[in-house]
């Protein structure tokens, strides 16, 4: 019989929060940690190499406390460098780091960098792996992404020409509206470039603008071809990056009225949604 050891700590939420010297930084973070040596703990109830998940909860507040960076690529890799350096019975480990969205808003006195909204839907991740090599610290995979994009156009999008059968009743659909709801992430070639420490690291914000331009200026035939077109231009914006890859989901409304001139009014889409995945790897 074979084991393999897995425990951790879920949902740690911090807000680091500055008057003036710097912008907040919130994050949701995940430990999970990887090892024989907590083997005894399953097996014979003997919990001497144990680091209890409340102590983890109180090391992500502590770093939180220490770290000066700004995104979290940079938070997963100080606190995963850290987990490993102060508990040596961590053989191997993996944090995940989801970003609590907090955009500057406008106070009476004009400034925005007081008041922050936490309306946005959507959020960034970054996670990565951590091993021990020898005396040394090693990042063995990484991966980066935003979650939850919700996108509309009026009108640069179609789907007509596929395949029709009796079980087939949805019209060709030219210039139609489209809504998508949008999970992608990306990966670097290499840890450096995740974490900012060396050249090419592909920002939340710079990327969040590229998929946004694709969205809008690429008229689509499906929106197979748009994620396509949007992993295309990524790869091709960010050499820095080896791997894509998209979930989306057509969230497209269901017309029910005309209205004067070019103006039309839709529904909510019945709750079935058309899924689509795509990895585009160099």
């Amino acid at each position: 019989m074979s084991m393999e050891i897995r425990y951790g700590k879920t949902r740690v939420v911090f807000f680091r929060l500055a008057r003036r010297s710097a912008p907040p930084f919130a994050a949701s973070v995940d430990i999970d940690v990887f090892g024989e040596r907590f083997k005894a703990s399953y097996t014979e109830g003997d919990n001497t190499e144990v680091v209890a998940t409340d102590t983890m909860k109180n090391f992500v507040y502590a770093t939180a406390a220490e770290f000066t960076g700004r995104t979290l690529e940079a938070y997963v890799t100080f606190l995963g460098r850290r987990l490993l350096t102060t508990y040596p019975q961590m053989e191997r480990i993996r944090v995940t780091a989801a970003e609590v969205p907090l955009d500057p808003g406008h106070s009476d006195d004009g400034s925005s960098d007081v008041v922050f909204r936490m309306t946005r839907g959507d959020n960034a991740v970054a996670h990565g792996d951590f091993a021990r090599e020898g005396t040394d610290i090693a990042m063995t995979h990484t991966r980066s992404g935003i979650e939850g994009m919700r996108l509309l156009k009026v009108t640069g999008s179609s789907f007509a020409a596929f395949a029709r059968d009796a079980y087939t009743t949805l019209p060709e659909l030219t210039d139609r509206p489209l809504t998508i709801l949008m999970d992608a992430h990306w990966q670097h070639v290499d840890a450096r470039a995740f974490s900012g420490e060396g050249k090419g690291h592909a920002g939340v914000d710079e990327v969040r603008r590229s998929l946004e331009h694709t969205f809008h200026d690429f008229d689509s035939k499906s929106i197979q071809e748009l994620v396509h077109e949007m992993g295309q231009r990524l790869l091709k914006t960010f050499p820095s990056l080896v791997a894509v890859e998209f979930s989306a989901q057509n969230h497209t409304p269901d017309k029910v009225a005309e209205g004067k001139d070019d103006a039309r009014v839709f529904a909510e889409p019945r709750q079935t949604f058309g899924r689509i995945g795509l990895v585009l790897r160099r």
